[in-house]
């Protein structure tokens, strides 16, 4: 008995651990997916604004506003485009790495633009500027030619794979056709035998014989002169 009670204490406890491993699993997974849900919508909220500064603030200000949005959506179009790809293209990982090593840059050029907004001295704002811009285009620049490669290659895996389903597909088809043409041509049906009479074929036939003589009466015997003479029946 005691060992019953021990076995479902055993099972009672690890229910419980199962339970609770499941449900820290649960809510991790739900607090990601709703702080990846608010990054996004903080990034939305934050690329209108920069596309409003620079539409609506003439002079350097509003080009700091064009450059950093600029940034931001080349760096991000790149690494959705790096992502995107096969995990185990080896290529591709070197690509990514470089754009690792490549953010860097990127965000430490995108908080010096941020601070760089709420500058009120202009002038400061305008000798900056070919500085800032230089940065950007050559940041950009590079973001730009890693998304083209990874574009061109997936590209270039979807082309190789449709060559190769393509050929397949036609020698498929040409088995098909083989097979078609083999079906046609099929053997004439042997011909029916022609209608017999049943009763005939099972008689037993056998090779023609001239019929047989009639039985021919015997001849006369010839009489002898020591042979006594019959006597009639209708003596006595």
């Amino acid at each position: 008995m005691e060992a019953v009670i021990t076995v479902f204490a055993v099972l009672f406890v690890l229910l419980v651990v199962l339970g609770t491993y499941a449900t820290v699993k649960a809510v991790g997974a739900a607090k990601r997916s709703v702080d990846r849900t608010i990054a996004q919508g903080r990034r939305t909220v934050e690329d209108h604004s920069l596309r409003a500064k620079s539409l609506t603030r003439p002079g350097p200000a509003g080009e700091i506003a064009q450059l950093r949005l600029t940034l931001r959506t080349s760096m991000r179009a790149t690494q959705d485009a790096l992502h995107a790809g096969p995990a185990e293209d080896a290529s591709l990982k070197e690509s990514l790495g470089l754009f690792e090593r490549l953010s860097v840059h990127g965000r430490e050029l995108d908080v010096v633009l941020k601070h760089l907004e709420s500058e009120p001295d202009r002038a400061t704002l305008t000798a900056r500027l070919p500085e800032l811009r230089t940065r950007t285009e050559r940041i950009t620049a590079s973001a730009d030619s890693l998304r083209w490669a990874a574009r061109d290659r997936a590209s270039r895996f979807a082309e190789d794979d449709l060559d190769a389903l393509s050929s397949q597909i036609d020698i498929e088809a040409g088995a098909l056709r083989h097979w078609t043409n083999a079906s046609a041509q099929t053997t004439a049906p042997w011909p029916e035998a022609p209608a017999t009479d049943e009763a005939a074929t099972r008689r037993q036939t056998w090779p023609h014989e001239p019929e047989a003589q009639a039985i021919t009466p015997p001849a006369a015997r010839p009489a002898y002169p020591w042979q006594k003479k019959p006597r009639p029946e209708s003596t006595a």
